[in-house]
C-alpha cells in the first residue's frame, strides 16, 4: 500500500483532470449554442455529455476518477425555430436548434470550478502536511 499522502495527491490530481474535461465539454456546448446544421433541414449541434467512474487503483492502493464516456444527448428534442431566411431553414422555413441550455451549461461549468477549486485544495492541504512531516523528522 503506498503512503496516504501521496495517494490524497493522486486521488485529488483526478479529480482535477475529470473536472477540466468537464469544463471543457461544457464550454464546447455553450459555443455552439446556436450551431445550426449545415444544409437545410440538416440536424444542429447535439448536446455533449460526459460521463464519470471510480477507479480502483490496487496496486497504489487509492480509488480516483476516470472518464467512463463522453457521448452526446439524444434524450433531449431540438428546439424548431420559424426562420425562413436562415440558410439552415427547411422547405417550411423551420430551423432545427441545438439542445443546449445556456443555463444548464453555465451551472455546470460553474460546478465543475468549484470541485476543481475543491481538489485543488486538497492537494494543497496534503503538500503542507508532506512538508510538515518533513520538517518534523528534520527536527525543526
Amino acid at each position: 500500500m503506498s503512503d496516504p499522502l501521496l495517494s490524497i495527491g493522486r486521488i485529488a490530481g483526478s479529480g482535477m483532470e475529470a473536472q477540466l474535461l468537464r469544463m471543457r465539454i461544457a464550454s464546447e456546448n455553450i459555443a455552439n449554442a446556436r450551431s445550426t446544421g449545415a444544409t437545410p433541414g440538416a440536424d444542429p449541434y447535439r448536446r455533449k455529455t460526459v460521463e464519470f467512474a471510480s477507479e480502483l487503483d490496487r496496486a497504489l492502493g487509492f480509488t480516483g476518477v476516470s472518464v467512463r464516456s463522453i457521448g452526446v444527448d439524444r434524450a433531449t428534442a431540438f428546439e424548431v425555430e420559424h426562420d425562413p431566411g436562415n440558410p439552415a431553414a427547411d422547405q417550411n422555413g423551420d430551423v432545427k436548434l441545438p439542445n443546449v441550455n445556456v443555463l444548464v451549461e453555465m451551472a455546470d461549468l460553474r460546478d465543475a470550478g468549484r470541485s476543481y477549486s475543491a481538489n485543488l485544495q486538497m492537494m494543497k492541504q496534503a503538500r503542507s502536511m508532506i512538508s510538515m512531516t518533513l520538517d518534523l523528522l528534520r527536527g525543526g
